[in-house]
């Protein structure tokens, strides 16, 4: 997959166009996040739309890129931030409570599209609102 067209997925999950997992992932999807695993594009869009996207600003910032016709590896900053007071799945947050992802993400495309997505974890810190930051580990 050419990094153009990996951007353009990178800037509708950024901003939260469930469209592009229609486009982006194989109809058989795996997703391996953490303790986490979901299938098929109604469970990356159940995941995002119902869990996720409700009670964060996700951006993703892709640091290094790496990929060939059947693979592909990037080096990823994801910060979540709080929209609201909520009960959510990284637990209870405040407004504007930021959680910090830092690691690697694997594609094994198919088609020219994501047949499984594997996410390991450097590091996962949650930085509250008072300025406390707390290494959460695994979030899941």
């Amino acid at each position: 997959m050419l990094r153009e067209r990996f951007d353009d997925y990178i800037r509708r999950f950024n901003a939260e166009d469930p469209t592009a997992f229609d486009e982006y992932l194989a109809p058989d999807m795996r997703m391996l996040n953490g303790a986490l695993e979901f299938t098929g594009i109604e469970g990356m869009r159940h995941h995002y739309e119902k869990l996720i996207w409700p009670h964060f600003v996700e951006k993703l910032n892709v640091q290094a890129f790496v990929s060939d016709d059947t693979s592909l590896a990037i080096r990823m900053w994801t910060r979540f931030t709080a929209r609201n007071d909520a009960e959510t799945l990284f637990g209870p947050v405040k407004k504007g409570e930021l959680f910090d992802y830092r690691g690697v993400i694997f594609y094994e495309i198919r088609d020219g599209r994501f047949a499984t997505i594997t996410v390991a974890y450097n590091s996962f810190v949650n930085t509250k609102v008072t300025g406390e930051t707390i290494e959460l580990g695994l979030p899941h």
